[in-house]
């Protein structure tokens, strides 16, 4: 049992194990979140199964995306493509979904997407750094969607603010779902959908803890055991002698429409390929 190892242990675990994708299998057992009552990955599925080109902004390791096409089987789309900034995530996104004919381009999160005007009638995105609304907006064919789950705002700031202090509102209220609905507008779009939650989340020992902030690198930035080994040890002893810290994630659903009449799509019985997209070079975050 994790309580009764030692402190030192446990950060040693969970500093060791790798970071690389979007697989949150080893939390297993020591930690938990509840998950939005949409089901973006089965969602996300069924938008797949009527749909012919797609692109999956900032892929991860493409874990979402490749369960979402299996959802889609045998009506997946004809071209898919999936953008990704951080290189190890980069390599396993390719290995991972290669086999399924989808093409992974690396491409910093910040850049404008390397496709042309109007390539596609879908768009996908699991947890984005930022929407970048004009961008979405230019590669989306005139009726396309944009279907995405966006982290909302001061979410698991429980665990933040116990390392860096109270956050001023600025920070709190960033990611905030009006505020991305607003800029989805200015650009053009048209938010037909948008749903918030508020989703409880437990550690259950430091070792847990430790991976999610060395993983999920936007929580704590710059975060090491050794800058905080201080609120690391006086958390661990909370767990200890309280029990699982529980903090809030937040999640957003957004089902966006680009104005215009949507031509009629080509099905074929077979996947295709989108043609030889310019390579970005990579970014340097971990994402999902």
């Amino acid at each position: 049992m994790a309580e009764n190892r030692s402190f030192e242990d446990l950060v040693a675990e969970g500093a060791a194990v790798p970071t690389d994708g979007w697989d949150f299998s080893w939390f297993e057992g020591r930690a938990s979140e509840a998950r939005p009552s949409w089901g973006y990955a089965r969602s996300a599925g069924d938008r797949l199964a009527g749909a012919g080109a797609v692109l999956d902004v900032q892929t991860g390791g493409g874990e979402v995306l490749d369960h979402a096409l299996s959802r889609a089987e045998p009506r997946r789309p004809v071209s898919v493509a999936a953008t990704e900034g951080w290189p190890p995530n980069v390599a396993k996104a390719t290995a991972l979904l290669r086999p399924r004919g989808v093409v992974v381009v690396a491409a910093p999160d910040d850049a404008p997407l390397p496709f042309a005007d109007e390539a596609f009638d879908l768009v996908l995105s699991r947890h984005p750094v930022r929407p970048y609304w004009e961008e979405i907006a230019r590669v989306l064919r005139p009726g396309g969607t944009y279907f995405a789950q966006h982290v909302g705002p001061s979410s698991v700031f429980e665990l933040v603010e116990h390392f860096l202090g109270s956050q001023p509102e600025s920070v709190r209220g960033a990611r905030d779902p009006e505020r991305e609905r607003a800029g989805a507008e200015a650009a053009g779009l048209e938010v037909v959908g948008l749903r918030a939650e508020r989703l409880r989340m437990e550690f259950h020992d430091i070792a847990a803890v430790v991976h999610f902030l060395r993983k999920v690198i936007w929580m704590v930035p710059g975060f090491t055991v050794e800058a905080y080994e201080p609120q690391l040890r006086a958390l661990h002893e909370r767990i200890v002698r309280e029990g699982p810290f529980v903090a809030h994630s937040t999640r957003h659903l957004f089902d966006v429409r680009k104005p215009g009449h949507r031509p009629r799509a080509v099905r074929r019985t077979t996947a295709g390929r989108i043609g030889s997209p310019p390579l970005g070079g990579a970014g340097g975050r971990p994402k999902g």
